[in-house]
């Protein structure tokens, strides 16, 4: 008896699962696989909620970040080697097309204007988007500051705005200033409802974060140190 197509891509998201697993485990700037899984979950609710394909959904998922230039070459994969990897597994030319178009088009890059033009690509983009916000993209995005010898906050610093792709990779920031580069504007970006309605709640916590940052902030400058 043949295996069902559904059985079939079951069974390729899960190889896909493992080997990306494997290859960024150990992943230090945020893009790791415990966010990866966060993203393949959110997608699948999401697609749930928004009546999308999920298996097309949840492998564009698991493999979002591999083509990003923000990872290190011995984790990335170029859109080329992504899409002979899933016709090695025998993924269908129809279904391979669609989640290589999604990889390409979900990328913030300096001015979060890309938007996918299927359902599913809107969603794993929403999905993508809403661990990069509230309290886990918070801690996410001190530690890719972190990994990038990026400082804490600069009082003399000034958000940058309309960046090229170049500038917003390759020129230096700060972790607060990545709040007003992008995180702050994740929330207006939002595809789906079922994103916008999540957005708000973790939107919220950045602002309350930052104003809890600029209190303490102001109060250590204030201090002064008598002998």
């Amino acid at each position: 008896m043949k295996r069902g197509a559904g059985s079939m891509m079951k069974e390729i998201i899960l190889t896909v699962e493992r080997q990306v697993k494997e290859r960024l485990w150990q992943e230090e700037s945020g893009h790791d696989w415990h966010h990866i899984d966060r993203v393949r979950n959110l997608a699948i609710l999401l697609a749930k909620e928004e009546g999308a394909d999920r298996e097309i959904a949840e492998l564009a998922a698991l493999l979002h970040d591999l083509p990003d230039e923000k990872m290190s070459q011995d984790r990335s994969l170029s859109l080329s080697e992504i899409a002979l990897w899933l016709k090695e597994l025998n993924v269908t030319e129809q279904a391979n097309d669609h989640v290589c178009r999604i990889l390409s088009t979900i990328s913030f890059k300096g001015t979060g204007a890309s938007v996918p033009l299927t359902l599913e690509g809107r969603i794993v983009q929403d999905a993508d988007r809403l661990d990069a916000i509230g309290a886990i993209g918070t801690a996410r995005a001190f530690l890719y500051a972190g990994s990038k010898g990026h400082s804490l906050h600069a009082e003399e610093s000034v958000p940058r705005e309309n960046m090229t792709k170049e500038e917003y990779r390759l020129q230096p920031s700060t972790a607060i200033s990545h709040f007003y580069e992008k995180l702050l504007k994740l929330k207006s970006l939002m595809n789906t409802d079922a994103a916008k309605v999540m957005a708000e709640e973790r939107h919220a916590f950045m602002l309350t974060f930052l104003d809890q940052f600029y209190k303490e902030w102001k109060e250590a400058g204030n201090i002064t140190h008598k002998e």
